[in-house]
């Protein structure tokens, strides 16, 4: 028996045949998930010094490294699963301590007390980490004294030494965020969102008063400081719910760039477009860098890939800093704010690599030539090394460091990936570029196993990522999500499976028009057509049983699944739903829209375009799991479907829930576990 609910509408007897040397692996679940999975990379705004989180097998901590050598050391020693992320990680301005946050406001343990979030402080010498307050974005001060975070959504500030208890800094309607000091600590820049329109506003701490600047019905974001702080730079969009707005219907909006003078109000548009500029991205940045005096640095999709442009503050000229058909992430400024860092899918479109280009344009120049994945860049204060992650398609991703001059690449904790980690029997992913039936151009990643000839008939798997503004790589993922699913494609692989990885239109990468294709999701799931050329392809492969083919993914690629599993069984002969949309009408009347605009006259075709529409075809077995405090997709989604399958009375279910755990599940074991049921169950329905 499994340790989990399971629904039996079918009672099946399994004979596994297995091929000499075909369906064995040399490693298991949790050796392919051992290595650590990399993420707040932050460089120390003095001295020579770089921090990073390791999450290995649920464990999260910070580790240093200090120059010249970079010799990495573990600076904590949280352990146990606890499902309590460590975020928010940043230096004090003298280098000397690290402030962050340990925990998040879910409660995956159902831990009675509830769950516990607090801001800490550790000294880098010594390594002791010190609670400071429950909170969280905390966001120090520039002289080192006081730490200003929020609880509750109020806004506090307390001494870094813990010397006196916290007090509230100032009340203002809506979500105060994005928070900036003055150099002389004296004001605070900020973002207040509102319901459907958003203000820019500095708080004089002296003073005690909020100065709003060029408050309008729009929505105004991403405010940065001018280098003497006379003037604040910020991006203007139209009035209304942005947020609740589908990936198309963000890169239409227009914006503008605002200046304004902070002494006198007096403020003016230096730049606009009038052809969307995208944001549908959620970027790990800030869009808007204000670097010499006169220029200000932006991101903007409104060409049709998202680039970087450079405009004049005096003149209003703007300069493209990328050009081309690719598009750019992350991005760093020097700190002489001469040139801007960035990684890019430039000439390598589903990997990522450092570049660099002059602020005020040029050629930009490969840094990261190779097969390897780049992404977060950070500059050292003395701008002669590069600090950033890096990942290749056997190794996920570790913090590195360039030397700008030389251009060698060295990581700097190679050491933590455990022996068992099986870095030498994972496959090579390929890419593979087909074409769905209305001629829209789809790339993938297919991972064959190393033993596969033509007539082995072999059981094939089709994944499918979220989102749906995702891309996966021909390599390790720089999210933690993608990181774990991409480790269980090299599973799959290494137990006989041919996988393809396939990224359907609606994801990043590949231009604007490829994401905001017509008629995805509830508008006609258009992008069901990719997953159709990508079973194709598969039932042509010579390696491949074409009645064996199966289907996985999470979220948006979890109502994928469902959606081959109902509407075409006679090609799908199985699947794994994690945390799939199964009505999008549902969505809409839950959600408000449910982020996708799902109005009253179309409820009927977001129905229709729905797996719950197509559910009398269905007949081939399917694995639901879910975790049923998901804020992403409720819960409600698994059980309205499992119901409904379980009164056709035709198809073999089985469940995996994890009660309060979330969307992007926080407990390791609950990946490992989901993992372990998954290849189970494959093997079961794929292998019988």
């Amino acid at each position: 028996m499994h340790g989990f609910a399971r629904l039996l509408i079918s009672s099946l007897v399994f004979i596994f045949i297995f091929s000499p040397g075909v369906y064995t692996s040399s490693y298991s679940i949790s050796d392919i998930m051992s290595a650590p999975f990399t993420s707040n990379l932050t460089v120390a705004p003095t001295g020579d010094q770089v921090a990073w989180v390791f999450n290995t097998e649920g464990h999260q901590n910070i580790w240093i490294g200090s120059g010249p050598e970079y010799n990495a050391q573990q600076l904590t020693n949280y352990t146990g699963d606890d499902g309590k992320p460590i975020s928010n990680v940043s230096f004090t301005p003298d280098g000397k301590k690290i402030v962050y946050t340990l925990g998040s406001p879910f409660n995956p343990l159902s831990d009675p007390r509830g769950p516990d979030q607090a801001i800490y402080v550790i000294d880098v010498d010594d390594g002791e980490p010190r609670r400071l307050v429950e909170g969280t974005n905390p966001v120090v001060s520039p002289d080192g004294m006081t730490v200003l975070f929020t609880s509750a959504g109020e806004i506090f500030i307390v001494p870094l030494d813990g010397s006196e208890d916290p007090y509230r800094l100032f009340r203002a309607r809506g979500n105060n965020h994005s928070f900036q000091w003055s150099h002389d600590g004296s004001r605070l820049l900020f973002q207040s969102s509102r319901e459907v329109h958003s203000f820019i506003g500095i708080y004089d701490l002296e003073n005690e008063a909020i100065t709003w600047l060029m408050p309008d019905v729009y929505r105004d974001v991403s405010p940065v400081w001018s280098s003497d702080e006379r003037s604040v730079a910020f991006i203007r969009t139209p009035p209304g719910k942005h947020h609740e707005l589908p990936p198309w219907r963000r890169a239409d909006l227009p914006f503008s760039i605002c200046v304004v003078d902070v002494e006198t109000g007096d403020g003016r548009k230096i730049w606009e477009t009038s052809t969307g500029g995208g944001f549908a991205q959620t970027y790990p940045d800030q869009p808007l860098h204000w670097v010499n005096d006169d220029r200000l640095v932006f991101y903007s999709e409104h060409t049709g890939w998202m680039h970087l442009y450079s405009v004049s503050i005096g003149t209003g000229e703007s300069v493209a800093l990328t050009f081309g058909k690719y598009e750019v992430e992350h991005i760093a400024v020097s700190p002489d704010r001469q040139i801007v860092i960035f990684n890019s899918n430039n000439d390598d479109i589903d990997r990522r690599h450092m570049w660099r280009v002059p602020v005020t344009g040029g050629m930009p120049e490969l840094l990261t030539p190779g097969s390897g994945i780049e992404w977060s860049p950070a500059v050292s204060p003395d701008g002669n090394r590069l600090f950033f992650i890096q990942a290749t398609a056997r190794r996920p991703g570790q913090p590195a460091v360039m030397n700008l001059q030389y251009g060698d690449i060295r990581l700097l904790a190679a050491g933590s990936i455990p022996v068992r980690f099986p870095k030498e029997a994972q496959v090579e992913p390929e890419q593979v570029i087909i074409q769905a039936a209305d001629g829209v151009t789809v790339h993938s990643q297919l991972f064959m196993p190393p033993d596969a000839r033509p007539g082995d008939g072999r059981p094939a798997v089709i994944y499918m990522h979220g989102g749906p503004v995702r891309q996966m790589y021909l390599g390790w993922h720089d999210r933690g999500y993608y990181h774990y699913n991409y480790a269980f494609n090299q599973y799959l692989a290494s137990q006989g499976y041919v996988v393809l990885s396939v990224n359907f239109r609606a994801g990043i990468g590949y231009g604007a028009a490829f994401r905001t294709a017509e008629n995805q999701g509830p508008r006609g799931a258009s992008e069901y057509q990719d997953i159709l050329a990508a079973a194709e392809y598969l039932r042509e492969r010579p390696e491949v049983d074409p009645n064996k083919i199966g289907l996985w993914g999470g979220s948006y690629g979890g109502y994928l699944t469902a959606l081959g599993l109902a509407r075409n069984s006679d090609i799908f002969a199985a699947g794994v739903d994690l945390h799939g949309v199964h009505d999008w009408s549902l969505r809409g009347s839950r959600r408000n829209g449910g982020g996708w605009a799902i109005f009253d006259e179309m409820k009927q075709l977001a129905y229709e375009s729905s797996p719950v529409a197509d559910i009398e075809k269905w007949t081939s077995p399917v694995l639901f799991i879910h975790a049923d405090d998901d804020r992403n997709v409720d819960f409600i989604q698994t059980t309205d479907l499992a119901r409904r399958l379980q009164q056709l009375g035709q198809v073999h279910i089985e469940t995996l829930v994890f009660p309060d755990d979330v969307h992007s599940f926080l407990l390791f074991e609950n990946w490992v576990r989901t993992f372990e049921e998954a290849g189970d169950f494959f093997d079961r329905f794929l292998k019988n």
